[in-house]
């Protein structure tokens, strides 16, 4: 009697699956998202709690209480760096590769999982984080709550920016293969060349800088603003770029 053996099919589903096991199954992908988590409520509660009458009083609420996502953009770009980047350097890009021959669909699914984790993290922290600032800044002109005009949109766009950010970041690590490359030119474009180019003495460029990654997140995260569409765009396009030149990458190269 012979036995009978289906061939193992490759499904959207099972990619999927896949790839959430390997990254959950991390010891360092915990490490990050506590960190990242921990960091920004603690940098919301501790600016907050130190903030006196007339400080800062120019800057928005949401971004006052959300400084912290300076480190969590750093934290969640690197951690998409890893994703990518450090199956390269590990080598297990072969296994994942020879399990999945079109490639493509390892990327889609890293790329998915990776901005589901980011935006679900963000924004339980944002929903934490304001309205423990809050209750050190009662009675001050940053005094806020959850359903004051704008609020709760900019706490959601700034979750949904900081995903879109560690998508550019995964692109990133699988166009360079490497983790100090990707960590490079990540911290150059969201952090180092729009500060550069502001300098510059040119309206086009500055309306352009408006439009970088960083500075898109920072339009996201305030709450008084009408350009919440036209940032969300922009993050979306960068995120996009990053991933169609990974994609054209993945193709083309050699494991």
């Amino acid at each position: 009697m012979t036995a009978t053996t289906l061939p193992y099919r490759v499904t959207p589903a099972r990619v999927l699956r896949s790839e959430w096991h390997k990254l959950r199954t991390l010891r360092s992908t915990w490490i990050t998202l506590v960190a990242t988590g921990a960091l920004t409520v603690a940098m919301g509660v501790g600016i907050s709690a130190a903030y006196d009458r007339g400080d800062a009083a120019h800057m928005d609420t949401v971004v006052l209480v959300l400084l912290g996502t300076q480190f969590a953009q750093l934290n969640l770009g690197v951690l998409g760096i890893l994703c990518t980047a450090g199956e390269y350097s590990t080598g297990q890009i072969r296994a994942t590769m020879t399990a999945v021959p079109t490639r493509l669909p390892i990327l889609w699914s890293k790329a998915a999982v990776l901005a589901t984790i980011a935006f679900a993290l963000s924004l339980w922290t944002n929903l934490l984080t304001f309205p423990l600032a809050q209750s050190f800044l009662a009675g001050t002109e940053h005094e806020a709550a959850l359903g004051d005009p704008g609020v709760l949109r900019a706490l959601t766009a700034n979750a949904a920016g900081l995903a879109l950010l560690t998508v550019l970041a995964l692109g990133l690590g699988a166009l360079a293969r490497s983790v100090p490359i990707a960590t490079g030119a990540f911290i150059g474009l969201v952090m180092i060349l729009p500060e550069v180019l502001a300098m510059l003495p040119y309206d086009l460029v500055d309306d352009a800088v408006r439009h970088f990654p960083g500075r898109a997140l920072e339009t996201l995260t305030t709450a008084d603003t009408a350009s919440t569409g036209s940032a969300l765009l922009a993050m979306s396009l960068w995120a996009a770029i990053s991933l169609a030149a990974a994609a054209v990458a993945l193709k083309r190269r050699d494991v």
